[in-house]
């Protein structure tokens, strides 16, 4: 007797696609219900113990992504894969956050759909098989991806402070993503309705800065014609995240600490404060304390900025994060560039997990977005820069000869060229008898 095989629901307008999705799965013995429609597919929800939903998302009346969010609310453990020929970045990064494991664009082959459906309900399954501690963890958060230990401790630090005004610093590399963390702090949070003003000290002038945060009136300098409002009272109401905050003056930090300690601030020129409702997020890759040493820095400041800090690990720290990164990016650049999905290979993939990515998560997308131009539907070895396809990272390994390393090297090579010992060869500038004595060794 053959195997119980899924229940799986299909939900699309076409009757054309909608009977082709039919034959596939009964060829494949499973159990399939169909649905023209939103209400229809939800009638068949509330009714029927369902495996696995595939759904359109462009419908008439209600649309397939009313229904993702439907599922996800109602049948959170229901594996969703998503076919539709008219793909979009905002549906795409909506429909990961709503739960959606699989992805094919139309028009696509029998294996395509195949392989996205197993792909679908083993995800199901390994979610299944989670405990209830990693049930809890959040795997988004505003513009955030991760499923690492330290990116969730960020999750439950913005849980913490996003409805309250407390200060923020956050520290962290070039590259890591702290303007996210701050944009998450805002925006996911009960003042998410005021404004969000980013200011990036370090691309501002110096002798500019101040009246750049703070305003000035007419008169104040030459070229000031009229009296002008500042970041700061753009952001009354709301937030100002200030970028590169160890690149401003000692004059421009004492007028800050003042914003901080008085809640008001003075336009350049004028003698009148103004009273001001502002969250301040600030961030650096500098050390602030040892600019504090230096005289540089000010350590009453300092304190009134730090009232939480949140430190940003490189993506070095957070490799098991990479994955979901990728899949985040291809969605973002496929869906821009091709009009499709796009897809890494095991092998591409595991090269960039190796990677130790000195520019971090902004290195990792420019990379993604380069390497999705250069492909067609899947980015392979061949797609990806010779800096990640031949290098060899030694930070964390033990101490080994020369002799271990190089054939550490040679079968690094060989694998990133599927063997092929001529295009081997001719990367490692050897000839092919040479490598040959080399392998035997």
């Amino acid at each position: 007797m053959p195997l119980k095989k899924e229940n799986i629901l299909i939900v699309d307008d076409d009757v054309h696609i909608l009977e082709l999705l039919h034959r596939h799965l009964q060829s494949w013995n499973y159990h399939t219900y169909k649905a023209v429609s939103v209400k229809e597919a939800v009638t068949i929800l509330r009714d029927t113990p369902i495996d696995l939903l595939i759904t359109d998302l462009k419908m008439p009346e209600v649309d397939g992504f009313e229904l993702v969010k439907f599922v996800s609310e109602h049948y959170p453990k229901l594996p969703k894969l998503i076919v539709t020929g008219y793909p979009s970045v905002q549906d795409s990064l909506e429909a990961i956050k709503s739960g959606v494991v699989a992805y094919l664009t139309k028009p696509f082959t029998k294996e395509e759909l195949k392989t996205a459906m197993d792909d679908a309900l083993k995800k199901a399954a390994i979610s299944q098989k989670k405990t209830t501690q990693e049930k809890e963890k959040k795997y988004f958060y505003g513009d955030m991806i991760g499923s690492s230990e330290k990116i969730n401790e960020i999750f439950q630090i913005i849980d913490r402070v996003k409805n309250n005004k407390a200060t923020v610093s956050i520290r962290g590399e070039s590259g890591t993503g702290k303007e996210l963390v701050a944009r998450a702090i805002h925006y996911e949070g009960k003042f998410a309705k005021g404004p969000y003003i980013a200011v990036n000290c370090g691309a501002i002038p110096e002798n500019l800065l101040e009246s750049e945060l703070f305003g000035y009136i007419k008169g104040a300098f030459t070229g000031a014609d009229s009296n002008r409002n500042g970041f700061f009272q753009a952001a009354n109401g709301g937030t100002i995240f200030l970028d590169e905050i160890g690149n401003a003056s000692l004059n421009v930090q004492s007028k800050l600490l003042r914003a901080l300690q008085e809640k008001e601030v003075v336009k350049v020129g004028a003698q009148k404060a103004e009273k001001i409702d502002v969250r301040i997020i600030a961030a650096t890759n500098n050390n602030l304390k040892e600019m504090i040493q230096k005289g540089t820095f000010r350590e009453d400041l300092f304190y009134r900025l730090t009232v939480v800090e949140i430190e940003v690990p490189p993506l070095r720290e957070r490799k098991e994060d990479i994955s979901m990164l990728v899949e985040k990016f291809l969605f973002k650049y496929g869906v821009e560039y091709k009009d499709r999905f796009v897809k890494i290979s095991p092998k591409a993939l595991a090269i960039l997990q190796r990677y130790n990515w000195p520019g971090n998560i902004r290195e990792l997308e420019n990379i993604i977005q380069r390497a999705v131009i250069m492909c067609d539907r899947i980015v392979e070895v061949e797609h990806l820069p010779d800096s990640l396809k031949y290098n060899v990272d030694f930070s964390e390994e033990r101490l080994i000869s020369l002799k271990d390393m190089e054939k550490r090297h040679i079968q690094y090579v060989l694998n990133a060229t599927n063997n092929n010992k001529t295009k081997a060869a001719k990367i490692l500038q050897i000839d092919r008898k040479t490598l040959r004595e080399k392998l035997k060794e």
